[in-house]
């Protein structure tokens, strides 16, 4: 496919736009933010280029022509709602996600999910090469759209294209057992360049390349040939993405949600101790395990039911996968049976929130707890330890955070913790609540250091400068 005319110098393709559209009766779209990490890492990064951000509507068969949205052209790319079951539901959540969350759910393979993946990946790739200019830069994210970099690349080999993998990316043992394993390296190995949060995740990657194909890796390289001639090297290496934290810190600091924090605390009854979980509710996130261990320092006497309080914030997520819906029930099953066993007439010590708030409440929540509990049994980065750590400009709180969070690699104040070893998450959840002042103060600077100087933006600057940096004839700009 020729490049266009006029195109964008920069294409984000991402599986949903950074808004929802519905349209009205008479045919004009309106739209809201949508929720999610990836738009809120990059919602400032588009603000500010000339680009065009290629995603899904959010709706069933919504036939919409490209709209402006503060600068950024936004493309919506259509989905069935077979496509939405098979392509996202499907393949996506209940096969992929699974298999890169350590198989903390058993993945279901289904052929026909698959044709509906690779349909749906050569649908965004044709959207994205229609919007890109001669020789431009295009930012594929994320597990949905696999396959997009190699099937951009055979019809633009003069883009520079970038893929940044969100999710943890597992070891060979695990990745194996996907049928089509090897298509899908083969499109991740069609950018020039594959992002991932960890070192280790790109470890990972590079040694099933290694396994699973016959190119040469050496260090973060991969060496693509044809007909024993080097064509391009692909390059993989951590990225940690990070939160609009200078922003995030200001919205913190404003009287309003000052007011609002105080105010949380005493409609809880002005705990002496205020717990916090913020999470999509999903089976990675560790909730039970929170919940389980919390539950047990109450029964062992180790925290007091009348002085202490756990928010949980369980925002809804693919409620139509059947693993979701089952964790929701577990989940309130707990909630109900500690505030069976433990609460009073006015008081209960488990509040759960199964909703999803604006970041000004959020941000109210935050400044209103004493610790904040991140137990994921795996996760890419998690961005809401970092979203706490920015509200407290205060230099107060404590962070409890899994060893199996990106972000343990970078917040080194926190009190880390394995969130399959209760005892041990108890222990952990006991020493943040009793943690000396002076302790806590020290360890909530040291992580302020490092959230508010790596902010999103030096995330995507980067990981754009790394991008620019590919040779000439590695974008493929120059074929012998």
């Amino acid at each position: 496919m020729p490049a266009p005319a006029r195109g964008y110098d920069l294409v984000v393709v991402a599986n949903r736009l950074p808004v929802d559209v519905t349209v009205s009766e008479d045919g004009e779209p309106s739209w809201t933010r949508s929720p999610g990490g990836l738009v809120t890492a990059l919602a400032p990064v588009m603000a500010k280029a000339d680009g065009a951000w290629v995603g899904w509507g959010g709706a069933p068969d919504q036939e919409l022509d490209p709209f402006e949205v503060d600068g950024t052209e936004l493309v919506p790319v259509p989905l069935s709602a077979e496509e939405i079951e098979r392509f996202y539901e499907g393949f996506s959540n209940d096969t992929l996600w699974p298999l890169y969350h350590d198989v903390i759910s058993a993945p279901a393979f289904h052929r026909q999910w698959w044709d509906a993946y690779q349909r749906v990946n050569k649908r965004f790739a044709d959207a994205a090469a229609e919007q890109a200019a001669q020789g431009a830069t295009v930012w594929v994210h994320d597990y949905q759209l696999q396959l997009v970099p190699k099937m951009l690349r055979d019809q633009r080999p003069d883009l520079r294209i970038g893929y940044f993998h969100h999710i943890p990316f597992p070891p060979l043992e695990l990745f194996a057992q996907l049928p089509w394993r090897r298509q899908v390296v083969e499109g991740l190995l069609g950018a020039d360049l594959v992002g991932f949060q960890r070192v280790g995740d790109a470890g990972n990657f590079v040694r099933t390349v290694r396994r699973l194909t016959d190119l040469t890796t050496r260090g973060q390289v991969v060496t693509i040939t044809r007909d024993g001639k080097v064509e391009r090297h692909v390059r993989a290496a951590a990225f940690p993405i990070s939160i609009d934290s200078g922003a995030f810190d200001e919205l913190a600091r404003t009287d309003a949600v000052k007011a609002r924090a105080r105010e949380i605390r005493r409609e809880l009854g002005d705990p002496r101790t205020l717990l916090l979980g913020v999470d999509r509710l999903d089976y990675t996130k560790g909730i039970r395990h929170r919940i389980k261990a919390y539950g047990e320092l109450l029964e062992d006497g180790r925290l007091s039911a009348q002085d202490t309080t756990l928010v949980q914030v369980a925002s809804p997520s693919r409620e139509n996968v059947d693993a979701y819906a089952q964790l929701r029930d577990e989940v309130e099953l707990l909630v109900g049976r500690i505030n069976g066993d433990f609460g009073q007439v006015g008081h209960a010590p488990v509040q759960y929130l199964h909703q999803s708030f604006p970041m000004e409440e959020m941000a109210a929540l935050y400044l209103a707890a004493d610790v904040m509990l991140v137990t994921a049994l795996r996760d890419g980065m998690n961005l809401v330890a970092k979203e706490y750590v920015a509200a407290r400009s205060d230099d107060r709180g404590a962070l409890v955070l899994s060893e199996f969070t990106g972000a343990a690699d970078e917040l080194t104040g926190a009190v880390l913790v394995n969130p399959h070893d209760i005892d041990g998450t108890k222990d952990a959840i006991s020493y943040a609540v009793h943690m000396d002042p002076r302790e806590s103060r020290k360890r909530m600077r040291r992580l302020r250091r490092r959230v508010l100087g790596h902010d999103v933006n030096a995330w995507s600057q980067e990981f754009l400068a790394a991008l620019a940096a590919v040779p000439q004839r590695a974008a493929g700009a120059s074929h012998d």
